[in-house]
């Protein structure tokens, strides 16, 4: 089982998550994070700094995310390892909540 970061992340982008990863397994793309699958040893410290809470056990995944289960899996091959905090995007307050946001993922 590993986490998984969902739509609300999208325009948001806050690195909270990343501060506390033990095994560093966050991948940034320009307005979104991904976990890696492969690398995330399912230690839950990353879900409750997500101040958007865009962060899910996949087996709590809500039905209407599901996709992102391989979003996240196709992006962390490519996108850069992101160790440390920096901060959210310039409008993240304005997007938190935002339903709908799957068209704004940049790749």
């Amino acid at each position: 089982m590993t986490f998984v970061v969902g739509e609300n992340c999208i325009n948001c982008k806050h690195t909270d998550c990343v501060e506390v990863c033990p095994v560093d397994c966050f991948y940034e793309g320009p307005n979104f994070l991904v976990i890696h699958p492969d690398e995330c040893i399912d230690c839950a410290l990353c879900e409750p700094e997500c101040p958007v809470n865009a962060i899910f056990s996949e087996d709590e995944l809500p039905d209407d995310q599901k996709e992102f289960v391989a979003i996240n899996a196709e992006l962390a091959e490519t996108w850069p390892n992101i160790t440390e905090m920096k901060d959210a995007l310039p409008d993240a307050e304005q997007w938190d909540g935002v339903a709908n946001k799957r068209e704004k993922l940049v790749r």
